[in-house]
């Protein structure tokens, strides 16, 4: 079976490293604002424990004019950015990414949804299904 989801998410994910690499390349977001959410809880992200305790679950970050030494590599970036005035070095997993956005832009994507999301989602989306006239293919697959 495909997983649509799956290769969707890798995707939308490749679209942030791309935006995230010219950043990095021009050392500029210009006029641009990037705000990213992302898990705190994901075992592949590293930041103090300090900032782990103040955004037990999530947490966005803005990259706009005071960020620094931002690094993109295939599965993580790393980022330096003003906390209450303490520079901190974040190592931010893209797995944990769970959307990005560009209000001046006016562009952004969600990258995942948590379980309660998916599950309301995909009741409403089985609802709308009974209720449209929706031809079920599973009739006419051959055994």
């Amino acid at each position: 079976m495909i997983n649509y989801d799956i290769i969707l998410n890798k995707n939308l994910l490749n679209v942030l490293k791309e935006v995230l690499i010219q950043i990095q390349n021009n050392k500029s977001t210009n006029h641009n604002q990037l705000y990213i959410t992302f898990n705190t809880q994901d075992k592949n992200i590293i930041i103090p424990k300090w900032l782990l305790a103040k955004y037990p679950r999530n947490i966005t970050i803005v990259l706009q004019h005071e960020f620094y030494n931002l690094k993109v590599s295939k599965e993580y970036f790393n980022v330096t950015l003003s906390f209450d005035d303490i520079k901190t070095d974040l190592k931010i997993s893209f797995s944990s990414i769970i959307s990005f956005a560009d209000p001046t832009a006016d562009f952004g994507l969600i990258l995942q949804k948590d379980n309660k999301q998916k599950k309301i989602n995909k009741n409403l989306e089985n609802k709308k299904m009974k209720k449209d006239n929706v031809i079920n293919f599973s009739n006419y697959k051959k055994n």
